[in-house]
């Protein structure tokens, strides 16, 4: 990852964030992303490689690994991370696309003409709209993900032993998790994280409505 690419984005996204919208950038840097990057990849690095069935069945293990873990916690929370941070990049672009249509004006009219906008980072007319827009997608973003967590992986908790009889496996079998209190406290953790960005989110939303 180029970090110096990375810090310009969020150097640009702090710039034009409410300060709802800065501790919203902090949270999910430090304790999702970070959180993500050192510490939750390592946690669930050996989810299928421990996963044990008391069986030597061909197949079975692999089944019930499949049925139990239908997508991974960390493709998801990767899926999550990329679609809840890209509506602020709109913000960027806009402001951006507002910039160049300054500097384009005023190559066509002279330094001293009229300027189209007052300040081109200023929420105003469409830049608003596309700000309030990002933070529901944002939200709406983290409350899809949650209801997927908990469609999958009932009350966000995984089990020590799950039973499992699906074919090839040729009866009941037990299936052991590697490290569920480790992973439960994780996955707590982050749905914990996302609640509070939602919040935030719909906190920011409200303050710009009142104050338009």
């Amino acid at each position: 990852m180029n970090w110096g690419v990375f810090e310009g984005l969020l150097s640009g996204v702090n710039k034009y964030s409410t300060a709802f919208g800065r501790i919203w950038l902090s949270l999910v840097f430090i304790f999702r992303l970070l959180v993500y990057v050192v510490a939750a990849e390592r946690v669930w690095s050996d989810d299928h490689k421990d996963f044990d069935c008391n069986t030597l069945q061909p197949g079975c293990t692999n089944v019930c690994f499949d049925h139990f873990f239908p997508v991974s916690h960390i493709r998801l929370w990767a899926l999550q991370l990329i679609l809840v941070t890209c509506p602020s990049l709109l913000v960027i672009m806009h402001v951006a696309y507002r910039e160049d249509r300054e500097r384009k004006n005023r190559e066509k009219n002279g330094e001293n003409c009229p300027r189209l906008y007052s300040n081109t980072g200023k929420k105003h007319g469409g830049l608003w709209w596309t700000y309030l827009l990002s933070l529901v997608f944002k939200a709406g973003v983290d409350v899809v993900f949650l209801y997927i967590f908990y469609h999958f992986y009932r009350n966000y908790t995984l089990p020590r032993v799950v039973k499992c009889e699906l074919p090839p496996c040729p009866n009941v079998v037990d299936c052991f998790i590697s490290r569920p209190t480790e992973k439960n406290v994780f996955t707590l953790f982050m749905v914990v994280t996302a609640c509070i960005c939602v919040v935030l989110s719909l906190v920011e939303a409200a303050y710009l409505i009142g104050k338009r």
